[in-house]
């Protein structure tokens, strides 16, 4: 199996399949209510439409990344203020976060396979060496689940 291969069938899994530690990103997302999607629970620092536009911003800056820009903040900014609350925005936001994940999948099967091992302009790694493009969507992947399981406890804390 090729790195694209791998690497696309793991997103695949994480965002919309059946991964074995339980809810995909979707499943968690679409069954988020727009009420419970601007709440902030006490002792939250964001609600849950504001990690999903942290999540969309770093799946942007990966893929630029991948389009050979340097390394830096997603454009959008780090954690994107979500505004007052707005069903439409909501469903926007939703969109997008799907949207935006169906072009790094083509993003990551049309990646040019010698490519995987090369270094991301901009980003020196732990060892200063630097990271791999691998390293890159490999942890946008972990991201996900990472920030899906923080909405998954903030919607259990809103709605019981």
């Amino acid at each position: 199996m090729t790195t694209s291969q791998k690497l696309f069938n793991q997103l695949q899994s994480v965002l919309s399949g059946e991964p074995w530690y339980g809810p995909s990103v979707y499943a968690i997302v679409d069954s988020i209510s727009f009420e419970a999607a601007y709440e902030k629970p006490t002792g939250s620092v964001h609600n849950i439409a504001a990690i999903i536009l942290h999540m969309t911003g770093w799946t942007e800056e990966v893929m630029d990344r991948m389009n050979g820009m340097d390394a830096q903040l997603p454009v959008r900014g780090d954690w994107p203020e979500p505004g007052l609350p707005d069903e439409q925005k909501w469903k926007w936001i939703v969109e997008d976060i799907k949207l935006v994940n169906v072009n790094l999948a083509g993003f990551i099967q049309n990646f040019p396979e010698e490519r995987w091992s090369e270094i991301v302009a901009g980003k020196p790694g732990a060892d200063e060496a630097g990271e791999t493009y691998e390293y890159q969507v490999a942890g946008l992947i972990q991201h996900h689940i990472y920030h899906s399981a923080q909405i998954a406890l903030l919607n259990r804390m809103i709605n019981g």
